[in-house]
């Protein structure tokens, strides 16, 4: 009996340690063994040769069709200079990061090792409903050569008559490569531009077949195999190209089936003896499949890296900015009107922007400031006394009691790269504590150096840690270096661009194409979109057919619902007719949050002032379709989804001037649609059946 006791335990025991093994392995896991590393999900797996810490990547593999594809060069996969022999000092360790309000949980493997002198920190990441591992790198010590070289010109290549021309130049810096056979790769390189006051046109897509080396600008790279309809992405988290810190001038170096990701964001000048500098960072995702497989495994890494909450990160905002007062009518007074107003419309949150503090910025209509030496003021970021006597708080009392949310400008004290970072913190941190703001703009920043950039994280990262993870940056993109699309995202949003009526640079179509491309690869759910109040310089357009008063302000509005949308304007300078807008308002903030739950594309042709086109929210076999009718000659349009070919849908009208109607989605995902009028919308919940 003893004997079959012990059988009954070990047998529990065993298929209770199994159970655990096999539900670790659909989470995520981590190994070191031997001489291999292996990290990985349900969804994807990397395995490694350990080489001593700088490891070498030895295959990948997409698990959701046991596609494994193999690295066929024996060379690191970090690489800094020839000298790699004297790599040495390697450790592992790995850690589960439990979720927070922030972001989800994840596995997290670190792997450090030393070059010489010089200290290597890679930190895996790795979640569990993500096709994608992420790779966080940290140097310090001292590099014993530079990196990063400039690209060279095919021009001055010579030309190739024997196998010994075809060899490649030395390389420069590479944070992460594969090489993989097969000659067939379809390649796809996304390039984006921020500094919107000064660009318009913020995406650009290059499609390639890789051929000898080459180098190309982007953060996205998707490498597509055409004998396997098949794929990988390289996801490079670092501002724009252009406004990169180091930068050598391109971002991905392909040569045939070998792909690289450049540029680390640093030179050997601001690598630290005693200090861990963080590079930027790469993420590696797989897919199989065409391009909504593609395009959703992306969208499940960005969607874990910071969730939506509904109750702090939906919004509808106004913010007083866009009618170009700047800070001349901002006091206690004229907030309080503004809440009003803001009430009246169905806004949620009511953001004052710059002029509620005691110092006064170079923006300023009534005294000229600076953004210099902020803290020999040290009572800058208080409100003005004169202008709020009782500081914020009947301000926020009032938004209290008409639900609605009371935001902050702010503008970090960027002197000597942002060294009173600590000051920055203690002001926010007081007005949280204080008032309870908790959403601020964040503008005017300037990332020159390494150490600027790591100043502002200590910044973002020490507010989130005393105010419970409570606050939410808006990050101006606007102007400047800052940390564009792919940097800081777990921080907030994007305030995305500066328009005005005043200069005749609001075009609704404008707006709504800018979304309409970076939708594709940025969440839109991330960025704020501004609509502007339509009555405003309707002098200054002329007989401008695509004039902002030629749309319904409805119309205006939901060319930000696929977005958070920003009242840009004084509510209190609208007609009385504007204020019907907010039944609009209100039905859609009540499925805002389910909306952006889900994969959000863009649909139709791309917004002209002349199109039918719009976005799809997918979620599993239901989702939204927004439909933007532009200035078109005829009522009926066909519009490219995303929706599956053959499939009957059944489509429940929630917005606009559309009624309950069923589509039998034709080639490509095509349905047909129609609307009366030109310059209208509809908005649709649908169900796949």
């Amino acid at each position: 009996m003893r004997l079959a006791l012990k059988r009954l335990v070990f047998i529990a025991v065993f298929t209770l340690s199994t159970l655990l093994s096999v539900f670790a392995q659909n989470k995520y896991y981590s190994k070191l063994a031997n001489d291999t590393l292996v990290i990985g999900n349900q969804w994807i797996e990397r395995k490694f040769i350990w080489n001593n810490g700088n490891v070498i990547t030895h295959s990948l593999i997409d698990k959701s069709t046991n596609q494994c594809w193999l690295n066929t060069i024996n060379e690191s996969d970090f690489y800094l200079s020839k000298d790699t022999t004297n790599t040495r000092s390697s450790s592992y360790a790995s850690r589960e990061v439990h979720e927070t309000t922030i972001h989800e949980a994840y596995l997290e493997t670190e792997v450090i090792f030393s070059i010489g002198r010089l200290h290597v920190k890679k930190i895996f990441r790795i979640y569990e409903d993500s096709p994608a591992i992420r790779c966080d790198f940290y140097l310090k010590g001292a590099p014993q050569s530079t990196f990063d070289l400039k690209s060279s010109n095919a021009a001055d290549f010579k030309n190739i008559e024997f196998a010994e021309d075809m060899k490649s130049a030395s390389k420069a810096a590479v944070l992460d490569q594969i090489k993989l056979l097969g000659m067939h790769w379809q390649t796809k390189i996304v390039s984006f531009h921020d500094v919107t006051d000064w660009n318009n046109n913020l995406l650009f897509e290059q499609r390639i077949i890789p051929y000898r080396k080459n180098s190309y600008k982007g953060n996205l790279l998707f490498a597509h195999n055409m004998e396997v309809d098949k794929g990988f992405f390289f996801l490079k988290e670092a501002p724009s190209s252009d406004v990169q810190l180091a930068y050598p001038g391109y971002d991905f170096t392909t040569e045939f089936g070998h792909f690289m990701v450049n540029g680390l964001g640093m030179n050997a000048d601001d690598i630290k003896a005693d200090e861990w500098r963080k590079a930027y960072s790469v993420v590696i995702g797989v897919y199989s499949g065409a391009e909504l497989d593609q395009l959703t495994a992306l969208r499940k890494y960005q969607k874990n890296n910071r969730k939506l909450v509904s109750t702090r990160d939906e919004m509808v905002m106004m913010n007083t900015w866009g009618d170009r007062s700047q800070d001349a009518k901002v006091n206690e007074k004229f907030s309080l009107v503004e809440i009003e107003r803001a009430a009246a419309l169905g806004i949620s949150h009511f953001q004052i922007d710059d002029g509620w503090q005691v110092g006064k910025s170079p923006n300023s209509a009534l005294e000229k400031g600076s953004f210099k030496n902020i803290w020999d003021n040290p009572n800058y970021w208080k409100p003005d006394p004169i202008k709020y006597p009782n500081g914020l708080h009947p301000i926020v009392k009032r938004g209290k009691e008409l639900g609605i949310e009371i935001c902050l400008w702010f503008n970090p004290s960027v002197q000597n790269n942002y060294a009173d970072w600590n000051k920055d913190v203690q002001a926010l941190v007081d007005l949280y504590k204080e008032y309870g703001i908790r959403t601020f703009k964040i503008d005017g920043l300037s990332i020159p150096n390494k150490e600027s950039e790591q100043n502002l994280r200590k910044l973002f990262d020490k507010v989130l840690l005393e105010t419970n993870k409570a606050i939410v940056f808006n990050l101006d993109a606007t102007a400047g270096r800052r940390g564009g699309y792919h940097m800081f995202n777990e921080y907030g949003n994007i305030f995305l661009e500066n328009r005005y009526t005043d200069w005749q640079n609001y075009y609704p179509y404008w707006t709504l194409r800018n979304i309409w491309l970076l939708s594709k690869y940025v969440p839109a759910e991330k960025l704020q979109i501004e609509f502007l109040n339509k009555w405003r310089n309707r002098d200054k357009y002329g007989d401008d057919i695509f004039a902002p008063a030629h749309y319904s302000f409805s119309y205006l509005f939901a060319t930000t619902m696929a977005g958070q949308p920003l009242a840009w304007f004084e509510g209190s300078g609208l007609p009385q007719e504007a204020f019907e807008i907010s039944s609009v308002i209100k039905t859609y903030k009540k499925i805002q949050h389910d909306f952006h739950s889900g994969v959000i594309l863009p649909i139709g042709d791309e917004p002209s002032g002349r199109s039918w086109t719009g976005f799809q929210s997918i979620k599993a076999n239901e989702g939204y379709l927004i439909i933007y009718r532009e200035n078109t000659n005829t009522s009926k349009g066909c519009i490219r989804t995303w929706l599956p070919e053959g499939r009957q849908i059944i489509c429940e009208p929630l917005l606009g001037n559309g009624i309950q109607q069923s589509f039998i989605v034709g080639q490509g995902g095509s349905i047909d649609v129609e609307l009366d009028q030109p310059n209208d919308f509809l908005l649709y919940k649908y169900k796949i059946i």
